[in-house]
């Protein structure tokens, strides 16, 4: 069969990942199966999938630090299974960067229209975005100013890549933070403004032609100097 996306299936119970498997792959997925955290390290530094289903609580450590981990070099998708509907586990789980969830006891449906809604999503977003001397990578997740890497951890290239795709609107730094912290902004104001001023400084040093203005009041815009 030929498989157009990969999915890496993350959980330490068999039986759920021996049905899930088949009926992955019969929707077309090439399917990876990690029944620890050390398994799924190993197979995405084999390669990276399309898709992650994760589970929280694993043998060998918490779902949760491994994927705060995986976002500092990846945006794939990742979808965590939850043994419950503890709101806080939710919460956590956002805040750590997953995409979306799913409470154990789960249907395949209801995982595979989840995971229909995030490849969906994914699929409307460039592999390559430009602006002028600027060019961005959004699957390896890299910004380059006149042909050299600009070095952006992984915060400050998802901020780059919300102001490039709204050029010229007033963001909000709650918006912002949202988008890329995966949370609400709370008092972590200076987190954002941080990374913000990193950006700054790297399209103005290197002379991009753009600049991030800071509108008192109403938020962020990124826009030709």
């Amino acid at each position: 069969m030929r498989y157009d996306k990969s999915v890496l299936c993350v959980e330490d119970n068999i039986q759920v990942q021996l049905l899930n498997k088949p009926l992955l792959e019969a929707k077309g997925f090439a399917v990876t199966l990690a029944m620890n955290l050390a398994e799924a390290r190993e197979a995405i530094k084999k390669v990276m999938p399309d898709l992650i289903i994760l589970d929280i609580r694993l043998p060998d450590g918490s779902g949760l630090d491994f994927l705060r981990e995986l976002r500092t070099e990846s945006n794939v998708p990742v979808i965590v299974l939850t043994e419950k509907k503890e709101e806080i586990d939710i919460i956590t789980g956002f805040a750590s960067g997953c995409d979306d969830y799913v409470s154990k006891p789960y249907s395949f449906s209801v995982l595979y229209a989840r995971i229909e809604r995030l490849l969906r999503h994914v699929s409307t977003v460039p592999n390559m975005l430009e602006k002028g001397a600027l060019k961005l990578d959004v699957l390896g997740n890299k910004a380059y100013l006149n042909g050299e890497d600009m070095l952006l951890i992984q915060k400050e290239f998802s901020i780059l890549l919300l102001f490039v795709q709204n050029e010229g609107k007033t963001l909000s730094a709650e918006y912002i933070f949202e988008k890329v912290w995966n949370a609400p902004i709370g008092n972590d104001k200076r987190s954002l403004q941080t990374r913000i001023s990193a950006v700054r400084k790297k399209l103005e040093d290197d002379k991009s032609g753009y600049t991030v203005r800071n509108i008192y009041g109403e938020g962020y815009c990124f826009e030709k100097i």
